[in-house]
């Protein structure tokens, strides 16, 4: 369900199922008595619903097929050198402790036939990213997208993120970088794996 909020000329469209929206703000709303809150004080009496309606945005992924995203731009192309899309952004949350992980996404691929729209490799990106996941399985399944879809020579991904869980509890180390790799193809070759590596730790500025 499409929800628009007209405030003072700004449109919002809020995305949610409506159904569930109902169940989760009840739920929130017992989680929240069960920490020991008032959930009838100001501060609280509406954050079940933007919670719930905040947990379906986060993990909307699921609704998102990669595989369909790349197709929908998938164009024949003689091109057969590397394609990257550096420094995707990554907001994704750990199925572990539900508390999110931020990064990096890096992601290559070596044409055979088929290339795709620039902006389909962000989306796969968001499209995995939007769900309860681990950084592991995450890396792999943008890899097997891209590298089911579009056959290409190749496939490198390599990203890099910051663990709130580490963070905020547990072993609290504030500064860690977990980085994960996968690669197929011509980039398991060490001098095709060292360009991608090369290209993605140099800055355009």
């Amino acid at each position: 369900m499409e929800k628009p909020l007209n405030l003072l000329g700004y449109e919002k469209i809020e995305k949610f199922n409506p159904e569930n929206l109902n169940k989760l703000e009840y739920h929130y709303k017992e989680i929240l008595n069960l920490i020991g809150e008032d959930v009838n004080r100001e501060g609280l009496i509406k954050t079940p619903k933007r919670v719930a309606k905040s947990i379906q945005f986060l993990t909307q992924g699921h609704d998102h097929n990669p595989e369909e995203i790349l197709m929908s731009a998938r164009f024949k192309e003689d091109y057969r050198q590397m394609v990257l899309v550096k420094d995707i952004e990554i907001f994704s949350m750990c199925e572990h402790h539900m508390i999110p992980f931020i990064g990096k996404a890096h992601v290559a691929y070596i044409p055979d036939e088929y290339i795709t729209g620039l902006s389909k490799i962000a989306r796969v990106v968001e499209a995995y990213s939007r769900r309860l996941q681990v950084q592991e399985r995450l890396t792999t399944q943008i890899k097997d997208a891209i590298q089911t879809t579009l056959n290409p020579l190749g496939v490198a991904v390599v990203i890099e993120a910051r663990h709130l869980c580490m963070a905020m509890r547990g072993i609290q180390k504030q500064h860690s970088v977990t980085t994960t790799s996968d690669f197929t193809g011509v980039f398991e070759r060490a001098q095709t794996r060292a360009e991608f590596i090369s290209l993605i730790s140099t800055s355009l500025s």
